[in-house]
């Protein structure tokens, strides 16, 4: 799993005109699913989602997190974190799930995040064409993937 994590102000998620979600300080987390991901996956990777310490203290140091803010999440499913861009200028999605694979891990990473983080939480809409609007807090902008824990 890849996710791209964004402190953020404000975000907001709206299909067909419709908002499907919008929440003010928290985090909005891209999520890319492939094959190889496993339950294993999901439960480090929400720890670690609601445990990072990224949002300031009263100091002005990121030492808090979503946890200890009581800040709320967007997860937006967006497959083009496994774009392959290494030939040509056509970037390749193969390593990206299929929905009949990526749907059931989706839900239950949003299951998972809803438990450790103790409250429900926003969404997009799996597969739409989804328009993410956002203030991006910092900025603070955080890559992880669940194959490179460092």
């Amino acid at each position: 799993m890849r996710t791209v994590i964004q402190r953020v102000s404000q975000a907001s998620v709206t299909v067909d005109g419709t908002t499907c979600a919008a929440i003010g300080p928290g985090l909005l987390v891209l999520l890319g699913i492939e094959d190889s991901d496993t339950i294993e996956d999901i439960a480090w990777l929400s720890k670690k989602i609601v445990q990072l310490r990224i949002f300031n203290d009263e100091e002005d140091v990121m030492n808090r997190s979503l946890l200890e803010t009581g800040g709320d999440l967007i997860l937006v499913s967006q497959f083009t974190l496994h774009a392959a861009t290494k030939k040509g200028n056509r970037p390749s999605y193969i390593k990206a799930s299929k929905p009949e694979i990526a749907v059931p891990l989706y839900e239950k990473m949003i299951t998972q995040l809803e438990a450790d983080l103790g409250k429900k939480i926003g969404t997009g809409i799996f597969g739409a064409d989804m328009k993410v609007s956002l203030l991006n807090d910092g900025p603070v902008t955080i890559f992880m993937d669940t194959k490179q824990k460092e």
